[in-house]
């Protein structure tokens, strides 16, 4: 019999041919590569919460597309990032993974210092030198933006505004206020395989009866309803069956709820990708958010968080373990068949297969991969057996 709270949506019927992307879209270095140009240097990525830098000096370093960017805070008040290279000779200013300066920014070489702003405020030496001005010679500044807590970066030159991207999401979460949610626990995965993997698996539950027994026992996997790909985002919510309170080991919860949550909000699970590297998952007590680093076609990093309220992770008893286990062990098994995709794929053996009528998000964000790339890279293989 159908439990009472499932809603299982119809699908329309997947178009003739719809099938997974060839081989070559996780396995070519050439595909890899126009893909960390195009989205990774192209659009806003998630750096990480502005919670790690909330006084002046404090900073982070992110490895972006092999570069180096740091993330302070500045004098004022505001987010900076800067490439992590000094103006002098190009040495690395910084190689410290978070810290917080002393008020500025020097570089071990020829201490050239900077301050919050990247403005030059010291050159040793150079007032020897004829017509050298100090504020012709601040740090690159990479673009940075803020939504709701979390920090963005952007490589491009003049790239578009962050609320550009992110489109109706800010009002769709505030209720959430994730600005005010604390980091309660971190956990970084490194995955043998492609980024696309990582973020196809987050975005169906078609798997979860077999992979995740227990995440099923929790929430059915047919259970609420997916939104429409966009351009720059897809995703969709879940329900917690009868009796749940939250996705724990054993479903309930230890925690209040978050203040501000609907009644229905409470009883679903939202989980979003934000391209191209964030993946965001809204609970009824906690935040769980994955940020993506790709390092090659078959290796990814993942930075996954848990972020609780303040009211909790202030509590002497405060112990975040229920959700941080049970999640570790889904992640795992997650990351797992994500790497046996990527060896599958990777066989000359593999070709591509149908989808089913509901992975039809999977299929469309396959398309705008497609449409990413346009004509394939000079040399690529196709998909498949070879001759």
């Amino acid at each position: 019999m159908q439990e009472p709270d499932l809603v299982i949506k119809t699908r329309d019927v997947m178009p003739d041919g719809a099938t997974t992307l060839p081989a070559e879209y996780y396995v070519s270095q050439a595909h890899f590569d126009r893909e960390m140009e195009r989205l990774f240097a192209g659009m806003w990525i998630c750096a990480g919460r502005t919670e790690q830098v909330t006084q002046p000096g404090q900073f982070f370093l992110r490895e972006v597309l092999g570069e180096s960017v740091i993330v302070t805070r500045a004098a004022r008040g505001g987010v900076n990032a800067f490439y992590n290279v000094c103006r002098h000779r190009g040495t690395r200013l910084c190689t410290e993974q978070a810290g917080t300066f002393a008020g500025s920014i020097q570089c071990p070489y020829h201490s050239w210092t900077y301050d919050l702003d990247g403005r030059l405020v010291g050159a040793p030496h150079m007032d020897e030198v004829p017509h050298f001005r100090k504020e012709a010679h601040p740090l690159h500044r990479v673009h940075t933006e803020t939504w709701d807590g979390h920090v963005f970066l952007n490589l491009s030159r003049t790239p578009e505004p962050l609320a550009a991207q992110l489109g109706p999401l800010p009002e769709k979460f505030q209720p959430w206020r994730m600005e005010e949610l604390r980091l309660g626990r971190r956990i970084v995965y490194d995955v043998r395989a492609n980024w696309k993997l990582i973020v196809q698996n987050y975005n169906e539950c078609l798997h979860c009866p077999n992979l995740h027994p227990a995440l099923n026992k929790l929430s059915h996997y047919l259970s609420g309803e997916n939104e429409p790909l966009q351009g720059t985002y897809m995703g969709g919510r879940m329900d917690l069956r009868p009796g749940i309170s939250t996705l724990s080991w054993d479903g309930s919860c230890p925690r209040a709820m978050l203040p501000g949550l609907s009644p229905l909000d409470a009883r679903r699970v939202y989980y979003y990708a934000i391209f191209p590297n964030m993946l965001l998952s809204l609970h009824p007590d906690y935040m769980m958010v994955h940020t993506l680093w790709p390092l090659a076609p078959d290796r990814t990093v993942n930075i996954c968080e848990w972020h609780f309220h303040p009211d909790e992770t202030t509590r002497p008893d405060f112990d975040p373990s229920d959700a941080v286990e049970f999640w570790d062990l889904t992640n795992r098994q997650d990351w797992h068949v994500c790497e046996l995709s990527q060896a599958g794929i990777s066989s000359r053996a593999y070709t591509p297969g149908p989808y089913s009528n509901r992975e039809d998000l999977l299929y469309a964000f396959d398309r705008m991969i497609v449409e990413l790339h346009g004509a394939p890279p000079p040399g690529a293989r196709l998909g498949g057996l070879r001759a």
